[in-house]
């Protein structure tokens, strides 16, 4: 059998055994539990410590050194795609100039505040190089835009209101860019309800603007639904944009952008966000437990090209499911330790091989197997730069903010993560949907699941027992808000697409700006490099009128007329009715979709409720295709 290393990142604590149901204090949590009982809870966590005892031969500890705070912000802004802030290249990167234009005052005051304590760090360490004030970055931003005029609809972005924060905070209000405050990028009057989330505006933003600072009160009653409000996302015109639908170049500024949102509004409401640092720790580099996802999907894409969730989780959520999900106390009834035990060397021996009898497994012991993977992961499902930030979710003031910090955290999860999160978390909901019958429900399911996904490896937590039940409270409504509003959280706020959009205008700008620079070096009649130009862009469509392309449909191309109604769906039907019938029937079943491709957007997978005139009016540069999504 292979020697299993389990990667250990408690930053020099110590692991410990997990500790023993503490005594029931409501008063210690935040979001008391009520007459929810914790017992499913506790119990989850005996189990775990009973499981880890019996595989406890062969596992390795690795401790590794805990990086002073200079080393972590100098991580984030890695991480944040502003490692040119400090070092040798300091202030030369034109893109990161742009991107630093597009910022919200408070995300702006999180850039600041983490470039100045690399800043004192570096200074500390007598590094040659000076780290630059961000004000001087921004000063250096607004003095090029001074020195360049506008090039009229191209420089027409997000309105900012100049005044709106005057004498509210002298040092955020004295970041400025292009001559502008860096404020909401829409107004914050615009109405919405209180169970609407608002992705219209910064996070950060509306937190910074909310008047009522008291801790939302949450009427609870036992085991249901209502536990939580119904919050809901508002239709947007232009389309919801969801994890998937954009092209890696503009996901990549999505995950820049969402680290310092979350970053900003975590600094806003006070709570401490510390990211830690990724570890480089020995790992297995083959089998199916104790093995990092990122090398058992490399495994897997052997077997199954494409594959994105690893196949041993898929099954084994194929075997629970078998079984029948109205089975009584599903996910909470444990499998004997030893059959588990037996059951993972038989399977690491004989699941790629294909000779594992899948009919001996019982259906609690799928479950424990399901849980077991999960947790003897390397690295956590949630990842661990970002597991403690997961974590400090539950320290939020409010449900709505707590909701926006989860759904930006869900983006910020490498993809082999997030797309086994959400394997796991529509398997998790698919259980609850059957809670009549197996008496499990959201929360029974959360209380249940919460150790496994936050409680990696106890965390080597050495903690009070008060302090032991305001973590299990917390991380089992953090695990329920996952489950309850997970098609939420899979959603990209429009604010950072707009970010997006902004930043890749003004890349457009310059870039052609350089371009018709060089033309004219090189003696081309720059009067004519316009007119061309413009009549590239304009394709000879007229008003009003746009241009679909279809090159793997037997329709290839269509003029179709844009109206106050047309919607990304009407656009697919006019193509769809040109198919034959058993083509089109095969196309309706979501092979293919209309994208939104170039001007202020890399490449964007439309929803079908998208109404073309709007996304007209905010891109009118970017050419419709259609064409299936990439697997």
């Amino acid at each position: 059998m292979h020697s299993r290393r389990y990667g250990q990142y408690t930053m020099n604590q110590e692991i410990t055994k997990v500790v023993e149901r503490p005594p029931f204090d409501r008063s210690s949590s935040q979001d008391s539990l009520d007459e929810l009982s914790m017992e499913d809870y506790w119990t989850e966590l005996e189990n775990i410590k009973k499981s880890s005892e019996n595989r406890q031969e062969d596992q390795e500890v690795v401790v590794v050194k805990e990086p002073d705070e200079g080393e972590l912000e100098e991580e984030w802004l890695k991480e944040a795609g502003l490692s040119n802030l400090f070092g040798e290249a300091a202030g030369d990167n034109q893109e990161s100039m742009v991107f630093l234009s597009t910022l919200t005052r408070t995300q702006a005051a999180a850039v600041q505040k983490r470039v100045e304590t690399v800043s004192q760090t570096l200074r500390k360490k007598n590094k040659q190089y000076q780290v630059p004030d961000v004000r001087d970055i921004f000063a250096q931003q607004r003095g090029s835009k001074e020195r360049e005029p506008p090039d009229g609809a191209e420089s027409q972005s997000v309105r900012t209101d100049e005044n709106k924060y005057q004498g509210k905070d002298d040092q955020a209000s004295s970041l400025v860019v292009g001559g502008k405050e860096l404020t909401p990028l829409v107004p914050e009057e615009a109405p919405v309800s209180e169970t609407d989330i608002n992705l219209e505006v910064s996070f950060a933003e509306q937190a910074v603007n909310q008047k009522e600072s008291s801790r939302e009160k949450i009427q609870r009653s036992k085991g249901d639904d209502a536990l939580l409000p119904s919050f809901r996302l508002p239709k947007d015109k232009t389309g919801t944009t969801k994890i998937g639908d954009l092209a890696p170049q503009d996901m990549k500024k999505v995950c820049h952008l969402a680290l310092i949102e979350l970053t900003a509004l975590y600094d806003v409401l006070g709570v401490e966000l510390k990211q830690q640092k990724a570890v480089k720790i020995k790992t297995k580099d083959s089998g199916l437990f104790c093995v990092p996802l990122t090398v058992l999907l490399e495994q897997d894409q052997k077997k199954v090209p494409g594959t994105r969730i690893p196949l041993i989780f898929q099954k084994l959520i194929s075997r629970i499911e078998e079984g029948g999900l109205e089975t009584e106390g599903l996910l909470r009834i444990p499998g004997a330790a030893v059959r588990i035990k037996n059951l993972c060397q038989e399977l690491e021996a004989k699941f790629y091989e294909g000779t594992f009898n899948w009919e001996s497994v019982k259906q609690h012991d799928a479950a424990s197997l399901l849980k077991l993977f999960i947790r003897e992961l390397p690295q956590p499902l949630l990842s661990v730069e970002y597991l403690k930030a997961f974590q400090a979710v539950q320290n939020l003031p409010t449900k709505k903010q707590q909701l926006q910090a989860l759904n930006l955290l869900v983006i910020l999860l490498p993809d082999a993560n997030r797309d086994t999160l959400k394997a796991l978390l529509e398997f998790l909901q698919r259980v609850v949907d059957n809670k009549e019958k197996n008496k499990m429900t959201v929360m029974n399911v959360a209380m249940v699941m919460a150790p496994n996904l936050f409680m990696y490896h106890t965390l080597g937590l050495k903690s009070s027992e008060q302090r032991e039940f305001v973590m299990a409270a917390g991380i089992a409504n953090i695990m329920h808000l996952l489950i309850k509003y997970q098609k939420l959280l899979w959603t990209i706020p429009k604010f950072i697409v707009n970010q997006v959009r902004k930043q890749n205008t003004e890349n457009h700008r310059k870039d052609k700006k350089a371009m018709k620079k060089l033309l004219k070096k090189m003696a081309y009649d720059r009067e004519k490099y316009e007119k061309q130009d413009k009549s590239a862009n304009d394709a000879d469509v007229p008003q009003g009128v746009i241009r679909v392309q279809a090159p793997h449909l037997s329709k290839v191309s269509m003029a179709i007329q844009l109206t106050e109604e047309l919607r990304a769906s009407d656009v697919l039907a006019r193509f769809l009715s040109q198919e034959s019938s058993g083509v089109a029937q095969t196309l309706k079943n979501g092979d293919v979709f209309l994208y939104e491709i170039g001007g202020n957007i890399g490449e964007r997978c439309l929803d079908d409720d998208t109404y073309m005139k709007d996304l007209y009016q905010l891109n009118p540069n970017a050419e419709w295709v259609i064409k299936s999504k990439p697997s």
